[in-house]
């Protein structure tokens, strides 16, 4: 078996999928390598887009969030959407390299390859399996003009949505998204403490703001230090947004209780060592959350799929929120002080997610392949 994992840089989410699944592949001795399915256009034009999708994000979530709506609303499986097309623009260069490489393989954390590689099946009829794996807990625009062998969704109650945007019902795998194994299991609080220099007693408050440091994370700090006990502790981790790391630790230096760390490989050590944990609603993060049974409180999303990732997790109690930041940090302190609270979340959080998802995924696709 010769797989190959293509996966896109618009948000770090999609990439921590194909990372589990290749993870999963070499326990196994499959070597799978993981490859940005953009670069087969240029290196370039993957930088580019990536960054377009960060500014955006940043700069102007509304227009972003219409953007996405307008893309649900137009998605049709008779019309092919700009995306489609544009993903078939770098198709010959992608057939050259499964052809050259002999993969039979192809698992897709992202839509773009997931069109690209539908339209090279149709036009070059080579064998080839193909898998998309869903990182958010709704159907994303143009599911409809794709074409897999099997689509791996997050949670069976988004079954009815994929089938009827298009993908047939026997292709619609109930598996939940794919997290690395280390969030699978849990290090004592102590342990946790311990190896991070954090107090043993003292409760927690871990506030991320994603890869890219997206979100109000500032005057959530403010609001959050205005109403904590007085012995607890605001950890924040910043990502790669060095502007708001050095605006945090400028507004907060003379405040010992608030600590503002770099990016790290290690959330899930943070995760374990936390009392609460507030982050926005990204697909991958909240699961890797819920897995750990991490009690989560989300802030405001980008509008789009996060939107929908954060109807989900409160509608089954795995997540709490607020219409605004104020409630969102009161929500965050009533989670704190409320160990009932905590225990009800952490089990709607098993109920509803899969921290064998990643192992799952390969073992269907082995057996298929064998098959």
């Amino acid at each position: 078996m010769r797989p190959l994992i293509l996966s896109c840089n618009t948000g770090a989410g999609h990439n921590s999928a194909g990372k589990a699944i290749r993870e999963q592949f070499q326990k196994r001795g499959v070597d799978c390598p993981m490859m940005d399915a953009l670069a087969f256009a240029s290196e370039s034009l993957s930088r580019f887009i990536c960054n377009v999708y960060v500014q955006t994000t940043i700069r102007a979530p509304g227009v972003f969030g219409a953007f996405y709506r307008a893309s649900e609303a137009t998605s049709s499986p008779r019309v092919r959407s700009i995306s489609y097309l544009a993903n078939t623009g770098y198709s010959h260069r992608l057939h050259r390299y499964l052809e050259e490489n002999r993969i039979d393989t192809v698992i897709m954390p992202h839509i773009f390859p997931a069109e690209s590689m539908t339209h090279i099946r149709k036009r070059y009829h080579i064998r080839v399996q193909t898998y998309m794996i869903s990182t958010d807990y709704d159907c994303c625009p143009f599911v409809e003009e794709t074409s897999t062998d099997a689509f791996f969704i997050p949670h069976d109650s988004l079954a009815g949505e994929f089938i009827r945007r298009g993908v047939p019902e026997e292709r619609v795998l109930v598996s939940g998204i794919p997290t690395a194994e280390k969030f699978a299991s849990k290090t004592p609080k102590a342990t946790a403490r311990a190896e991070l220099g954090f107090p043993e007693k003292t409760p927690i408050i871990l506030v991320m703001s994603g890869s890219m440091g997206f979100g109000h994370v500032e005057d959530m700090v403010r609001l959050l230090r205005n109403r904590m006990p007085d012995e607890a502790r605001i950890v924040v981790l910043g990502g790669n947004n060095e502007r708001l790391k050095a605006s945090l630790r400028h507004a907060f230096e003379s405040d010992r209780r608030i600590e503002v760390h770099d990016f790290t490989t290690r959330a899930d050590l943070y995760m374990d060592a936390c009392d609460v944990m507030l982050t926005k609603p990204g697909g991958l993060t909240s699961t890797e959350a819920a897995v750990k049974n991490v009690p989560l409180v989300h802030t405001d999303p980008i509008p789009g799929c996060e939107t929908d990732n954060l109807s989900f997790f409160t509608h089954f109690g795995m997540s709490v929120s607020g219409k605004d930041l104020p409630e969102t940090a009161d929500a965050a302190i009533r989670l704190l002080t409320r160990p009932d609270l905590q225990r009800a979340m952490a089990e709607a959080q098993r109920r509803n997610t899969n921290a064998r998802a990643a192992s799952d995924i390969v073992e269907y696709i082995l057996d298929h392949a064998a098959r």
